[in-house]
């Protein structure tokens, strides 16, 4: 025989959390999914624009620039145009784009050309890039508001 304190101290599954669990996992599948697409986008421009050793790693560079406009232009469709259903922001948000733009990549470039005694290259590199996706999003959503609002008049 246990104690009332004991039985009041054991942790049950509540109905609620495998509720939650279902309504996450078609999230977690489209961002799979997206991720899955945004990846083999981003491993075809690499084969078709291949860096050389110690080159300057121009297909990482416009993958990440082209990513964050996108990501620009796709944050103000959905905010201010129109309602998208629930599963379009992680589908192509966070899954195509995500797994199109690639950071990790980035900085295994810098390293690249560094070890290749081109560190004022990975350098310029790291700003560049930095810099230029930025304003990638920046500019992009600027732009797609600037298009909204004529529209809209």
């Amino acid at each position: 025989m246990t104690a009332p304190e004991a039985e009041s101290l054991r942790v049950r599954p509540t109905p609620r959390r495998r509720s939650e669990w279902r309504t996450q996992t078609p999230v977690v599948a489209v961002v799979a999914a997206g991720g899955a697409l945004g990846a083999c986008a981003r491993y075809g421009l690499t084969l078709t624009w291949p860096t050389p050793p110690g080159g300057f790693p121009w297909a990482t560079f416009w993958t990440n620039l082209i990513g964050c406009a996108v990501i620009g232009v796709f944050m103000v469709l959905i905010t201010d145009v129109w309602a998208a259903h629930r599963l379009v922001r992680p589908f192509f948000g966070t899954g195509v784009l995500g797994g199109f733009t690639t950071f990790s990549t980035y900085a295994v470039d810098i390293r690249r050309l560094a070890d290749a005694g081109r560190p004022g290259t990975g350098f310029a590199y790291l700003a560049a890039t930095l810099c230029a996706a930025l304003a990638a999003v920046w500019l992009a959503s600027a732009a797609a508001r600037r298009v909204l609002i004529r529209r809209q008049r």
